[in-house]
């Protein structure tokens, strides 16, 4: 019995400490990554705008209207969650900004991907502004799943779609 309690209180003194930790945490945070594809930015904005069926965690996608002259879509990931996004600034095939619409999630954000042309390549830039309001969630996307896990794999993923292998750089 006595042991129960003594492993009851630790664990419940960790999940106070991570929720504490949590907290003290800022609830925004900004991050970029950049890759160089072998393709011309249309190619690549074709792909960032157009249905995103090429990602790997993607399982289902649909556009769900245009409101104010800006697209949105809804994405169902490999979990079963579906989030609707919204096209905030079009400038192809140079710059498209996107934020995710969906409310009482525990987190939002916005991506800038700023496209430029380098030759025969072009480099892709993804920076993302978001904010994390759970103090478990922000403790976790920070020092377990990793800010910029979500960028990294779009990237790697539009690597695959285009037959490239990409080396992401910050």
């Amino acid at each position: 019995m006595k042991l129960l309690l003594i492993v009851t209180g630790t664990l419940v003194a960790l999940i106070l400490l991570v929720v504490v930790i949590g907290m003290l945490l800022p609830k925004t945070h900004r991050v970029s990554r950049s890759a160089v594809f072998k393709a011309a930015p249309e190619q690549m904005f074709a792909l960032i705008d157009g249905p995103q069926t090429w990602r790997s965690n993607v399982k289902k996608y649909e556009t769900v209207s245009i409101q104010d002259g800006r697209r949105q879509w809804r994405e169902t990931d490999d979990h079963g969650q579906t989030i609707t996004y919204e096209a905030v600034e079009r400038h192809p095939p140079t710059l498209l900004k996107t934020r995710i619409v969906t409310a009482n999630l525990p987190y939002s954000g916005m991506w800038t991907m700023n496209l430029e042309p380098r030759g025969d390549s072009t480099a892709l830039r993804i920076t993302e502004q978001g904010q994390v309001y759970n103090p478990l969630f922000r403790f976790v996307s920070r020092f377990v799943i990793g800010q910029t896990r979500t960028v990294e794999t779009y990237l790697r993923d539009l690597g695959t779609a285009t037959g490239q292998r990409v080396e992401i750089r910050d």
